[in-house]
């Protein structure tokens, strides 16, 4: 149990899922980290280890002093060296091994129980992490306040505070239009709109309730929008815009955003449109330590999607640490969910959250329950096994490999029934398409979805007319020109050339038709030079070590002609 009066920092650092560092005393005592599978633990530095060496009622292993010297030479601790370990002790667990005296001498992660280290007397007992020579715990005697923490930090915040507004008249000046704030109801957003606020201004507030927002996020909206005085302009995303979606684009998933264009990026263009038509100048809490797609945007920037709209952010070289000093400095109220353990705010079921994060949220939202149904439904009609949603999977089209390695670590199969065991469906082959900037990747993307499941060893077949194929029937997908497709029916494609990409998805998209509805009528044959097309069992197939990708064979095909009415953008 930390001190109340303590100032405790929790510093995000990179994790498979989520971790902390947690800054105590101006030291960091040791991070907090989200397992899979596990939940939180807490990895002890030595400063931590060493306030509560005197009162080790558990989790503690006693060596000799002939061990001292090898582990203070950054060794790790063997079962000879071991006196005595609590008796719960466990492989995995994170434990603090003492001296005789009761002194702290490393942190580390247990390699067996407290039973066979005392008991068999070899191996390896404590993987040591941290070390340091035993001393007693000296507590530090300076105060500690929020107010001191301002206090020391203010020359800092005043120079900061002092450039942004500078540079807010400075935009305006530049540029004659109508400003407002884009407001998230994060703590990024606020500390804009509180710098504009500074700045001697008024501006209108700009929410897009996306229809996926936490009712805790819109009334704070309401109510930070009335305490100030401030215009308050609400655009919500259209009725069923997500959840009418879902049926045929499946849940999203970080490297696949199509909700990003349904319920963020089309009210916003349209919001802008209706009240600002002829151009708006918006203050936008963006700050490149968020992400790398971030860290590479200029400060000011047209928006590419909507004529006249100029993005500008105050904050852009300022750290969280920074927002929250300011914030704080204001005396301001900020979003409720940030007290319950969430470091940004968003959609409530935002797949670009940790576990950590989502297990959170869904103790604490009544929408999880509709949620949680249609992904239950969802892996029934896939075939996915119920680690599909305790670890949830939905989140990714192609699990990333460090994810992969730590389930087959913890011994979770993800593999699917059986293709022949998934319902097939028999109407025409149709894509529907979402493209544009993804407001979340800060990049242009096209995520789409076929409306059934694919045979991905065909499709890799025929793509291979397009150019180059990578592909992996195991994990189900199968990539071309940049763009990704997948056993399910999902297409995903990204860069930096709008109309390249469109026009790519198009190819693509072309030939899986091609590749699902050939009716075997040997005119691509026909037009293939170098005899790299057959026809077998009435469909073409392509011989790939003949075919040089030239696409000659792709045009004209009736399976193509026929389903071009049935393409939607």
């Amino acid at each position: 149990m930390v001190s109340p009066d303590k100032i405790v920092v929790m510093n995000k650092v990179p994790g498979l899922d989520r971790m902390d560092e947690v800054i105590i005393d101006g030291q960091v005592v040791g991070t907090l980290r989200y397992d899979i599978g596990k939940g939180f633990t807490f990895v002890m530095r030595m400063a931590a280890a060493r306030a509560i060496q005197s009162s080790m009622s558990r989790g503690y292993v006693v060596t000799a002093d002939e061990a001292v010297p090898f582990i203070l030479k950054g060794l790790n601790l063997m079962a000879p060296g071991v006196l005595k370990a609590h008796p719960e002790v466990s492989p995995g667990d994170e434990v603090i091994v003492l001296t005789k005296d009761g002194l702290a001498l490393c942190t580390g992660m247990a390699r067996m129980t407290a039973r066979d280290m005392t008991e068999i007397a070899k191996g390896q007992a404590v993987k040591a992490r941290w070390f340091d020579a035993p001393a007693p715990y000296e507590p530090p005697t300076a105060k500690q306040s929020r107010g001191l923490m301002l206090q020391a930090n203010k020359p800092l915040m005043d120079m900061r505070v002092a450039e942004a507004i500078a540079f807010i008249h400075k935009v305006i000046d530049r540029n004659r239009l109508p400003a407002m704030v884009s407001f998230s109801g994060g703590k990024d957003s606020l500390a804009c709109l509180l710098l504009t606020l500074e700045a001697g201004l008024n501006l209108p507030v700009f929410f897009i309730d996306t229809g996926l927002e936490f009712s805790e996020t819109i009334e704070y909206v309401h109510r930070i929008a009335e305490r100030h005085h401030l215009p308050l302009i609400v655009e919500s995303a259209p009725k069923g815009a997500f959840f009418d979606n879902l049926g045929y684009f499946g849940p999203p998933g970080r490297d696949y955003r199509w909700c990003c264009k349904t319920n963020k990026l089309g009210p916003t263009v349209q919001a802008i449109l209706k009240h600002y038509p002829e151009g708006v100048l918006s203050f936008i809490g963006q700050r490149r330590y968020e992400s790398e797609q971030r860290s590479e945007k200029p400060r000011v920037w047209k928006n590419p999607w909507t004529p006249g709209q100029i993005g500008a952010s105050p904050i852009q070289d300022w750290t969280a640490m920074h927002v929250w000093l300011y914030i704080f400095s204001k005396g301001e109220e900020y979003n409720p969910w940030y007290d319950r353990g969430l470091d940004r705010i968003g959609c409530f079921l935002c797949p670009a959250s940790d576990l950590a994060e989502l297990e959170l949220v869904m103790d604490h939202t009544p929408r999880s329950e509709e949620w949680s149904a249609y992904l239950k439904g969802r892996a029934e009609e896939q075939g996915w096994p119920e680690q599909w949603l305790d670890y949830a999977m939905w989140r990714w089209r192609r699990v990333p490999d460090s994810m992969k390695k730590e389930l087959e670590r913890l011994g979770v199969d993800l593999g699917r029934r059986p293709r022949e065991a998934v319902e097939a469906r028999t109407e025409p082959l149709r894509l529907r398409m979402q493209e544009g900037m993804s407001p979340c990747i800060m990049g242009y993307s096209v995520e789409g979805a076929f409306n059934r499941h694919l045979d991905i060893g065909r499709v890799a077949e025929l793509l291979c007319m397009l150019g180059e194929v990578e592909s992996d029937e195991q994990e189900g997908w199968s990539l071309v020109l940049d763009v990704r497709v997948f056993e399910e029916g999902a297409v995903i494609a990204k860069g930096a050339e709008p109309e390249k990409i469109r026009k790519n998805v198009e190819k693509v998209r072309r030939t899986v038709v091609k590749a699902e509805e050939c009716v075997g009528c040997g005119v691509c044959i026909a037009r293939c030079n170098e005899g790299a097309l057959t026809l077998q069992q009435g469909k073409v197939h392509v011989i790939v070590e003949k075919c040089i990708h030239c696409g000659r064979c792709t045009e004209p095909c009736p399976a193509v002609s026929f389903g071009d009415s049935a393409f939607e953008l």
